[in-house]
């Protein structure tokens, strides 16, 4: 039998001689387990690839395919990372798995274009990523996202729910976990209850966790006091200043729903400086359930989210797109729990 070995095969290739998807060859060929690949395709994939002298690297990617072997995260603000807590363990799961798949990454901030939205939209044009993952989408990006879900172009927004036009993952369903919280406060007898979002409204996730809140509310017969909103900015002396601009405003509240965790320490920091106990003055819960929660005084009472989870997610997604398989790839939403600690009582 004559050897058809060669150099320069693609992934595409392999998945022909195979006889399964490009999806498959890339777990195989990447070594990622668990998959359901049974050892018999397993052993194809790599005979195949033996047979043909594919390289999965970067470079031979490139010569092959066009393919640059490289995906983007996009950023809205660099300075988040300095005082998020969520963002970086999202960022740092990303990056591991897209290893896994033989893929680096490039971590851009849009933080420089605040004023230019779809800035991600050189990345494309320029030809040098394969597929972009969009976190903490500004809600000005979102055209420029449908645009290129449109155009077939690989994009991913991890933990977004609002549009049905590009490939979502792990959804958070952030409005009904910002309902849950809410009701939450009410079914414990509070009735005035303030609300300091984590960033401003530029961001999607900012405005469904606003809506839930106004949700739970309207339901309850409550209507939303613009004096009990008040807009910190990520980090916990944000969220510091905040209550103490929220105080200065009003003192009429019992409870607070934090947009995330680092801005309810900073919150319940200004409330103790200020001679109010959490949480017999004013209750208070939290979003992400970042680790320091559970052992800050008091525990935080807050809402749980899986970075670690999403951000696998959104590369399988985006590998998928990109080997053309995400039509048969659903989307996964998961659970927000509340996890329930001293901040506001317990049960």
């Amino acid at each position: 039998m004559t050897s058809s070995k060669r150099t320069g095969a693609t992934g595409a290739e392999v998945a022909i001689r195979a006889g399964v998807s490009r999806t498959t060859v890339s777990f195989v060929l990447n070594d990622l387990r668990n998959k359901g690949i049974s050892d018999t395709t397993r052993q194809k994939v790599l005979d195949a690839a033996s047979d043909l002298g594919y390289q999965p690297n970067a470079a031979a990617r490139t010569l092959a395919g066009g393919s640059t072997g490289t995906i983007a995260v996009v950023i809205a603000c660099a300075d988040h990372l300095n005082y998020d807590a969520y963002l970086p363990r999202i960022l740092n799961t990303i990056n591991e798995r897209c290893h896994k798949y033989g893929y680096k990454v490039l971590i851009e901030s849009a933080d420089e274009q605040i004023k230019q939205p779809g800035a991600f939209m050189d990345l494309v044009r320029s030809k040098s990523i394969d597929g972009l993952i969009v976190a903490n989408m500004r809600t000005v990006d979102g055209q420029y996202v449908r645009q290129l879900s449109e155009q077939g172009f690989p994009i991913v927004v991890p933990g977004n729910g609002v549009e049905p036009f590009y490939s979502r993952c792990a959804s958070n369903c952030d409005e009904n976990a910002a309902y849950v919280a809410t009701k939450h406060l009410i079914d414990r007898g509070h009735q005035n209850i303030a609300h300091i979002p984590f960033a401003s409204e530029i961001f999607d996730v900012v405005i469904q966790r606003r809506a839930g809140y106004e949700r739970a509310l309207a339901e309850h017969g409550i209507s939303p006091d613009p004096k009990r909103l008040i807009h910190a900015n990520i980090s916990a002396q944000s969220g510091y200043t905040a209550m103490k601009k929220l105080l200065k405003r009003t003192k009429n509240f019992s409870a607070v729903f934090a947009g995330n965790d680092t801005i309810a320490f900073g919150a319940i920091r200004a409330l103790n400086e200020a001679g109010l106990n959490t949480p017999g003055d004013v209750a208070i819960v939290g979003f992400d359930d970042v680790p320091l929660a559970a052992f800050v005084t008091p525990p935080l009472t807050t809402l749980r989210t899986d970075p670690i989870i999403q951000g696998k997610e959104a590369v399988d997604m985006l590998m998928a797109r990109i080997s053309r398989e995400s039509h048969n790839r659903p989307e996964k939403s998961y659970e927000i729990p509340l996890i329930i600690r001293m901040s506001c009582g317990m049960k």
